[in-house]
C-alpha cells in the first residue's frame, strides 16, 4: 500500500507550496505597506498536546530559509495570460524572497505548543501555510503512520457516490467546488492526490485549486483573493471604523477589479454589510463566507444587494467554513439560483481517512507595530484578539452585541 507521506524528510519543498491569497496579499503589501510590522500567532483549537512536535517542527522551519522560486515557477505564477494583475517588481521580489527563520519563535505556552511569527509583514507573511502544513503533516505522521493514499482515494470516490445519488444531473453541472485543503491536509501528497482524482473524476464543476503548487503541476486554475489580515492589519492604520473601507479601497487600487471577492466576517457580517455601500458592490465580484451559518449569511447578503438595487445573480458568493460535500449542496439548494454560489472544501477533501481526526489549527494576525487587532467571527469561538479591553472597545466600535472575552484567542 502506498504511504500517504512522501518518503523525503522535507515536507515543504517548493516556495509554490503555499496559497494563492498569500501571494495576492503579498504583492499588495509589497506595494502598500512594505514597512508595516507584525505579529502572527499558532492557535490550536483541537484539545491535543503538540508540544512533542517542536523538534522536528524547528528542523523543517529552519529548512525553509533555502527555498527559493525556481525559474519555471515564476514563469507559471506570472503568466500574463491568467494573471496579468502581478506585476513585474513583485515578480523580481519574489525571484529575491528567501524565508528568515528569525522571524520564528517556537516554544510552549500553557502547556502547550506555541509559534509567534514577528517581524516586517512582507517577509512574514508566506509563513503561515508552511508551519500549519507542516505541523497537521508532522501530527498525522506520527499518530496515524499506516494512513495510505488508497484511503484517501476510497473515501473520496465514496463521497463521489454519495453526490451521484443525491444530486440531479442539472445540480452537478452547477455546483462548482474548489480545493481549499493546504492548511490541515493529511500530508501534502494526500492533497496532491486529492486535487488529482478532482480534476479526473469529480462529478460535478472543479475550478481548480488554491494551492500554486499543485495549480502548477496539474495546469489548473489558482483560485484565491484575500484573508483575514489584510482586513485586519489596517485596524491599526487609521481609524478603527473606517479599516474596513481602507482596506477594501486599496484592494481595488491594487487589483483594478480583479480578484474581487471580499470576506465578511473580520467584523461581524452585520457591520460589514452596513459599511458594504454601493461603491463597493458594484466594485467588488462577490464575498466570501467563513464562519457562522452558510444559508442564513447568505440571505443577509442577498437582501443587501437588493437593497442596493443590484441583481445578486450576477454576484458570486463563495463558501469556505468546515465544508463537505453535503453541506455544499445543501446551501447550493438554499441559494437557489438566487446568486452564482461557489464552495472552498478544505479538511473534508485532504483529510478525511476513516479512523483519522482532523486537526483543527489556524494562525491569526494578532498585532500590528505592537498594538491588537481583532477578528470578529460570525462564530464566537473563532474570534481572535488577545487584549480583552481592545476587544470590548472595538465590539462597541462595530455594534457586536455579546463578546465573551473567554472566546477570543
Amino acid at each position: 500500500m502506498e504511504s500517504a507521506y512522501n518518503e523525503q524528510p522535507r515536507i515543504i519543498n517548493s516556495l509554490l507550496d503555499n496559497d494563492f491569497y498569500k501571494f495576492s496579499m503579498m504583492q499588495a503589501v509589497l506595494h502598500q505597506l512594505p514597512n508595516v510590522e507584525v505579529e502572527y500567532k499558532f492557535i490550536v483549537r483541537s484539545r491535543e498536546d503538540l508540544t512533542h512536535l517542536i523538534p522536528d517542527l524547528r528542523e523543517q522551519l529552519e529548512s525553509l530559509v533555502s527555498l527559493e522560486m525556481r525559474d519555471d515557477e515564476l514563469r507559471f505564477l506570472f503568466d500574463a495570460r491568467f494573471r496579468e494583475y502581478l506585476t513585474p517588481d513583485f515578480q523580481r521580489f519574489l525571484g529575491l524572497f528567501r524565508f528568515k527563520f528569525s522571524y520564528v519563535h517556537i516554544g510552549v505556552e500553557d502547556g502547550q505548543l506555541a509559534i509567534r511569527v514577528r517581524g516586517p509583514m512582507l517577509h512574514c507573511i508566506l509563513f503561515e501555510m508552511p508551519i500549519l502544513a507542516t505541523v497537521s503533516e508532522l501530527r498525522n505522521r506520527h499518530r496515524y503512520p499506516d494512513a495510505t493514499l488508497s484511503q484517501v482515494r476510497d473515501r473520496l470516490y465514496q463521497k463521489f457516490e454519495w453526490l451521484e445519488k443525491n444530486a440531479s444531473k442539472e445540480e452537478l453541472s452547477q455546483l462548482r467546488v474548489s480545493d481549499f485543503s493546504t492548511r490541515r491536509r493529511l500530508s501534502f501528497a494526500a492533497q496532491r492526490e486529492v486535487v488529482s482524482v478532482m480534476q479526473r473524476d469529480f462529478p460535478g464543476v472543479f475550478v481548480g485549486t488554491s494551492n500554486a503548487q499543485l495549480a502548477y503541476e496539474f495546469n489548473l486554475p489558482l483560485i484565491g483573493t484575500m484573508a483575514h489580515e489584510w482586513l485586519m492589519v489596517h485596524q491599526q492604520l487609521t481609524r478603527l471604523d473606517q479599516s474596513q473601507s481602507m482596506a477594501l479601497e486599496r484592494w481595488v487600487q491594487e487589483y483594478r477589479g480583479r480578484l474581487g471577492i471580499a470576506l465578511t466576517d473580520c467584523i461581524s457580517t452585520d457591520f460589514f454589510l452596513k459599511t458594504f455601500d454601493l461603491y463597493f458592490a458594484k466594485l467588488y465580484d462577490g464575498l466570501r463566507q467563513d464562519s457562522g451559518d452558510p444559508c442564513v449569511w447568505a440571505d443577509k447578503v442577498i437582501a443587501r444587494y437588493e437593497a442596493l438595487r443590484i441583481d445578486p445573480r450576477s454576484k458570486e458568493l463563495m463558501f469556505s467554513d468546515s465544508l463537505n460535500f453535503e453541506k455544499a449542496l445543501n446551501i447550493f439548494r438554499h441559494v437557489g439560483g438566487r446568486a452564482r454560489a461557489g464552495f472552498g472544501i478544505g479538511t473534508n477533501l485532504a483529510c478525511d481517512v476513516e479512523g483519522v481526526e482532523p486537526l483543527s489549527i489556524v494562525m491569526k494576525l494578532v498585532k500590528v507595530h505592537g498594538q491588537p487587532v481583532v477578528k470578529f467571527s460570525d462564530d464566537p469561538i473563532k474570534n481572535v484578539c488577545e487584549d480583552p479591553s481592545f476587544l470590548r472597545y472595538a465590539a462597541s466600535v462595530f455594534g457586536v452585541d455579546t463578546v465573551n472575552d473567554q472566546g477570543a484567542k
